[in-house]
């Protein structure tokens, strides 16, 4: 079989067949990571691409998402018998007082898309969970998402956490959501701003990269 085959059924949202494909290509021989890279990140790059130039939206997203965990998950014991670690590991939440996920969650699919290990933190989170999920975790990022504009100020909270826990050498923040912008960005002291979804995954694979090879 042609691996490229998982990744046009991944696109197409076909989870099913996406699955039986997955176990087709180990049933033939092909190695976990060779079906992982051509086949499931290979059709979430196309997704990521297609979503960041508005050519599909969120709910597309979705389903090529659905699809590429039930991939992942037929993958995921050979992947660990191989010896096939995650590219990196940050962890992510919306900020507190903030309800919103729809786009913390685009933000995490596209990370795992991209073979990033996610801790998500869920909704409502405050400064010191995500300082404390960081060291626990040996996480090398913190992503924070919020909505709303009287909500943003708790980004500026979680950079302060994360300097006063002395761990901002290693662990780097990455903010995003709707009323955010580079300027604040810049003006609260974070590492990284993202725009869209896609963008943030490859900022987080690209220091996670630099992180592994020291």
């Amino acid at each position: 079989m042609d691996l490229h085959e998982i990744s046009e059924k991944l696109q197409a949202g076909a989870a099913k067949a996406v699955a039986a494909l997955v176990q087709q290509a180990l049933d033939e021989g092909y190695p976990a990571q060779k079906i992982l890279e051509e086949g499931l990140l290979d059709g979430m790059n196309v997704i990521g691409e297609k979503f960041k130039n508005n050519e599909i939206y969120v709910p597309e997203v979705l389903i090529a998402a659905r699809a590429m965990n039930k991939g992942a998950e037929v993958l995921k014991p050979h992947l660990a018998a191989e010896g096939v670690k995650a590219t990196g590991k940050v962890c992510i939440g919306t900020v507190q007082g903030d309800l919103h996920d729809i786009g913390k969650n685009l933000v995490k699919m596209m990370m795992e898309g991209k073979g990033l290990e996610v801790v998500d933190l869920g909704v409502d989170v405050a400064p010191s969970t995500y300082v404390q999920c960081a060291i626990e975790q040996n996480c090398s990022m913190i992503c924070c998402s919020a909505l709303l504009t009287t909500t943003m100020g708790v980004m500026a909270d979680v950079v302060k956490a994360v300097e006063e826990a002395g761990i901002h050498d290693k662990v780097k923040i990455m903010i995003g959501g709707a009323p955010v912008t580079q300027h604040y960005c810049d003006q609260i002291g974070a590492d990284f701003y993202a725009a869209d979804a896609t963008t943030a995954a490859e900022i987080a694979v690209d220091y996670c990269a630099k992180v592994a090879n020291g």
